[in-house]
């Protein structure tokens, strides 16, 4: 295929040979196949995003670590400086948290390099050797999805006790590997201890693997892990291969509703973008 822009210059620097194939198209950045001597690996080239997006994003943003005061300056005045921080700041943490992640042993795809705004890393497969396809696109048996399910929550474990979330995760975002779930797309991870709305972002993430799962397994959508975790991590004993149970009596608190709210809008909108998507696709 015709080489894209944003890959040339590591063609011309000689970190990748060839680009294959499109394989992902977002609307935060385009993922393709690329061969690096004998290795195919994905090349996530990102796409420079507007001001309305900025102002989406804050929720995610709040509590992450800028800098210096100068560019929290910018970044909270939103000014042309301040964008582009703001900018660089959202592809970075993606690339940041993904060596961390694969560090802690968190099944993400590990990461080879981050080159003019291009992330480089593994191309998860399956088991045939082709690009491995999200959870939400395959039947499950009730003894896998429990399984699937177990796995998720204990990489969701390792996340918090690190102090992040990943805050848009759902069928769409995670792979069925050769070896089990991946979980990627983590450009809007979440610091737990800085983010008013972490909590939300938790459930909401630990609910959605949940519910797609407990469409196999019935008996996983009465589980509370969201709860359980968030308790041990407040009181700072969540390690990570804390063993849960699945089970958490709630107690009536007061919710910091603006923030709750703000994450219920932005997965109504996310959940539009799809279904739009995927019409788009059909037709």
């Amino acid at each position: 295929m015709k080489t894209p822009k944003g890959l040339q210059p590591l063609i011309d620097d000689g970190v990748i040979d060839e680009v294959l194939r499109s394989l992902k198209s977002g609307k935060e950045a385009t993922v393709y196949v690329v061969r690096s001597g004998e290795r195919l690996l994905c090349a996530k080239v990102y796409r420079d995003m507007g001001q309305r997006s900025f102002q989406k994003r804050a929720t995610y943003q709040e509590g992450r670590k800028t800098r210096g005061s100068r560019e929290a300056r910018a970044m909270g005045k939103s000014t042309r400086f301040g964008r582009r921080e703001q900018e660089q700041a959202w592809k970075n943490a993606e690339v940041d948290a993904l060596y961390q992640l694969v560090a802690a042993g968190v099944r993400v795809p590990k990461p080879y390099g981050y080159f003019n705004d291009v992330l480089l890393m593994e191309m998860v497969t399956d088991a045939a050797g082709a690009p491995a396809p999200r959870l939400g696109e395959v039947d499950l048996t009730p003894e896998v999805a429990r399984g699937f399910h177990d796995f998720l929550i204990r990489q969701v474990v390792r996340m918090l006790s690190l102090g992040l979330i990943h805050g848009d995760l759902s069928e769409f975002n995670v792979l069925v590997g050769s070896s089990g779930p991946v979980i990627i797309d983590l450009p809007q991870v979440v610091n737990a201890a800085g983010n008013n709305a972490a909590l939300a972002m938790l459930e909401r993430d630990v609910n959605n693997l949940r519910n797609t799962l407990g469409r196999f397994a019935p008996e996983l959508l009465t589980t509370e892990y969201a709860r359980e975790m968030w308790a041990l991590y407040q009181e700072g004993s969540l390690l990570p291969d804390t063993a849960l149970t699945g089970v958490f009596a709630r107690e009536d608190v007061a919710a910091d509703t603006q923030a709750v709210m703000a994450v219920i809008d932005e997965a109504r909108e996310e959940a539009i973008r799809r279904e739009l998507g995927r019409l788009a696709q059909e037709a």
